[in-house]
C-alpha cells in the first residue's frame, strides 16, 4: 500500500494495544520524516517519538488517547508554519496506515514539561500511533465527509483527473470533522477557500487542517502524474464568496 492508497482507507484509531511494534519498523517510520518534502522548503521541522509502552510519558486530558507511541512535530515559527506541519504529518500518518498500524491526532496532548520547544523549533501536535484494536482500516463510502456538492461549486464541467483530485481532498481528516474548505472549479485549476467563522483569521487547527487536506491533493496529483502547483493568486481575492476566505490556488501546469 502506498500514500496514495491509505487516503482511502484510513481512520483516526482511538484504541490501541499497549504493546511495542519492532525497533525495525519503528525505526522506519522515524526516518520517513526526512523523505517529506514540506509545503515550505524554507520552514525547518523535527519529530521525535514518545516511548509510552512502559510507562505514561506525556500529559493527556480525560478524553485524550492512550496510546503506546506519540509523535511530535516540531516547527520553526514562520509564516504558514502550522499548514505545513499539517502537510508533512498527514504524510506521516498515511505512511503509518500504510504499515497496518493505526494513528490518530491528538490536540490536547501535550510533552513534559521543558520538551515545549526544540531548540529554535516549537512543538506543535501529537500524533498517537500503533497496534490497533480492530482493523485499522474503513472504506472510503465509510467516512463521515460531506458531499463534493456540498464543498464544490463548479464553473466548468470538471474532467475525471480533476474529480479525482478533489475526492482526496474530500476525505481529508480535519479537526472536530470540521471540513473547513470549499472549492471552486474550473477545467485546470482549483480556487481553495476557507469557510468563515465569527473571526477573520484561521485558528491554529484550521490551519493545519489546511495542511493536511493539501498533503491529500498533492498526493492524488503525484499518483496521476500531474504537475500542480499550490499557489497564492493576488487577483483571486475579488472573487472570494459570502463567508469563505481564499487560501491557495491548485493550477495544472500546462
Amino acid at each position: 500500500m502506498n500514500l496514495y492508497e491509505a487516503i482511502f482507507v484510513r481512520k483516526s484509531i482511538r484504541n490501541y494495544e499497549m504493546e511495542p511494534i519492532s525497533p525495525q519498523l519503528l525505526k522506519e517510520i522515524c526516518d520517513y520524516h526526512k523523505e517529506i518534502e514540506g509545503l515550505n522548503a524554507g520552514i525547518q521541522t523535527e519529530i521525535t517519538v514518545i516511548d509510552n509502552t512502559k510507562k505514561h510519558q506525556i500529559s493527556l486530558n480525560p478524553f485524550g488517547v492512550k496510546a503506546p507511541y506519540y509523535m511530535a512535530i516540531y516547527t520553526e515559527e514562520k509564516d504558514k508554519a502550522l499548514m505545513n506541519a499539517g502537510y508533512i504529518m498527514e504524510q506521516m500518518s498515511l505512511f503509518i496506515c500504510s504499515k497496518g498500524l493505526g494513528s490518530c491526532f491528538v490536540g490536547s496532548a501535550k510533552p513534559k514539561p521543558g520538551m515545549g520547544k526544540l531548540g529554535d523549533k516549537k512543538f506543535v501536535i501529537m500524533l498517537a500511533f500503533g497496534k490497533c484494536k480492530g482493523s485499522p482500516y474503513r472504506k472510503a463510502a465509510e467516512a463521515k465527509r460531506m458531499d463534493l456538492k456540498e464543498l464544490s461549486v463548479y464553473k466548468e464541467v470538471p474532467r475525471q483527473w480533476m474529480n479525482q483530485l478533489l475526492e482526496g481532498a474530500r476525505l481529508a481528516p480535519s479537526s472536530m470533522n470540521s471540513q473547513p474548505w470549499r472549492f471552486v472549479v474550473y477545467d485546470s485549476r482549483i480556487h481553495i477557500f476557507a469557510k468563515k467563522h465569527n473571526m477573520n483569521h484561521l485558528g491554529k487547527w484550521e490551519e493545519f487542517n489546511f495542511g493536511v487536506m493539501f498533503s491529500h491533493l498533492m498526493l492524488v496529483a503525484e499518483e496521476l502524474w500531474l504537475e500542480v502547483d499550490l499557489i497564492r493568486l493576488e487577483d483571486i481575492s475579488h472573487k472570494n464568496f459570502p463567508n469563505n476566505q481564499y487560501m491557495l490556488s491548485a493550477i495544472l501546469k500546462p
